[in-house]
């Protein structure tokens, strides 16, 4: 058995409990060695047999899955953040339904949740954005048209931009083309939830010289948009005294209950 497991934003307490055990129980781990935290692997047994995938090609990943599955051992092939965000998971789960390998999915926190508990955000407060934008600039791999950055920009949302650090000019310059004003807020979050973690807030005028001042090319995540600065927002209706749920009545002026 297969299991792909979330290993979390870094912070080695943040992966979930179910990937915790999963790690515990494993025979076999393959990691993304480029990006989880290694100190991860210190919830494996100690007879427990770890691979490096940073180092492989994605055909030596099925082969060393292949091999375990001939020993029924089980392996658990982390990666970072939540396996379902910019995870190449698809194209190995097909490989092994070629191989009728069965393998399960455990979710973990993906660095835009850890790099949000970090700077204690809100993305989706009342009266400034109510969606968040999960996405990359166009690079190697590229983002279809309609997906670019300007297009997305154009909704004024909250966003968490992955895997964009090495083209901050440019990301600079499509967010503005898109719509976005020069002073809107951005976080610059390198290596979020880790020991070593390094954030900085500033604007996108200014996220091109923040990045250069502090040695920030890779390993970092950018969150664009006004809930950045939580300012000027509209409150929730949920706690509001005149809305009524299924579990509260709505509150007059007199701080009775509305009987309407």
């Amino acid at each position: 058995m297969v299991y792909f497991v979330g290993a979390g934003t870094g912070a080695v307490d943040l992966i979930t409990v179910r990937g915790m055990r999963l790690l515990q129980s494993a025979d076999v781990v393959i990691y993304a060695g480029s990006l989880v935290n290694p100190e991860l692997l210190t919830y494996t047994k100690e007879i427990c047999e770890i691979h490096n995938s940073a180092h492989l090609i994605l055909e030596e990943v099925i082969d060393i899955i292949k091999n375990a599955e001939s020993k029924n051992k089980t392996t658990v092939r982390l990666h970072t953040g939540d396996p379902s965000i910019y995870g190449a998971v698809r194209e190995q789960m097909d490989e092994l339904d070629k191989l009728q390998i069965p393998y399960e999915s455990c979710p973990g926190v993906s660095a835009c949740f850890g790099a949000a508990a970090s700077l204690n955000l809100e993305y989706t407060l009342p009266g400034i954005s109510q969606s968040l934008i999960i996405t990359r600039i166009s690079g190697k791999t590229k983002v279809p048209e309609a997906e670019s950055i300007e297009r997305f920009a154009a909704h004024q949302a909250s966003m968490a931009i992955y895997l964009s650090a090495g083209m901050i000019k440019e990301l600079s310059e499509q967010l503005i083309t898109g719509g976005y004003r020069k002073e809107t807020p951005v976080a610059l979050v390198y290596k979020a939830t880790w020991k070593d973690e390094q954030v900085y807030l500033c604007t996108i005028e200014t996220l091109y010289d923040t990045a250069v001042e502090h040695g920030i090319s890779k390993t970092a995540l950018i969150l664009v948009g006004d809930a950045i600065a939580h300012q000027q927002y509209q409150k929730s209706k949920l706690y509001s005294p005149d809305f009524e749920t299924a579990f509260r009545r709505a509150h007059t002026k007199n701080g009775g209950h509305d009987e309407t």
